[in-house]
């Protein structure tokens, strides 16, 4: 298999706003408290977390930008360019890999399915917005 040449500027907007949507759903302004309360995070190791938040951003950031550079090669291999057909794509690579993936930890690891909807909810969203800004874009 080959890669693509990819517009590099469509991939980063796209995690930069992948970035920016998991900042706002998982603030307390949406499912923040939730979540934590979910995952059985206790808010005060919270504060012992924030030490440590520039590798943990880091990090996330640099599997973020992958996911949208493979999300931007099926892209154009599918040769999708519209808005409809990029959040289409999106959200066929949530179901497909994604929930199904997620599941597993409420299957397995007996986690909450409300849990798995904040979680899930946020990679549909963030990857339909992400087919879109690439599909129209690339």
């Amino acid at each position: 298999m080959f890669l693509l040449p990819i517009n590099v500027w469509a991939v980063l907007v796209s995690a930069l706003a992948s970035m920016a949507l998991g900042f706002l759903w998982y603030s307390p302004a949406l499912f923040g408290k939730q979540w934590m309360k979910l995952s059985k995070i206790d808010p005060k190791k919270m504060k012992e977390a924030n030490k440590h938040m520039t590798k943990m951003y880091s990090i996330s950031f640099i599997s973020t930008l992958i996911g949208a550079y493979i999300l931007a090669q099926l892209i154009d291999l599918t040769l999708t360019s519209s808005v409809m057909e990029g959040a289409t794509l999106g959200a066929m690579v949530w179901l497909g890999f994604v929930a199904v993936t997620l599941v597993n930890t409420v299957v397995f690891e007996s986690k909450p399915w409300t849990l798995f909807l904040i979680n899930s909810g946020y990679q549909l969203v963030c990857l339909v917005v992400s087919g879109i800004i690439l599909a129209v874009w690339i």
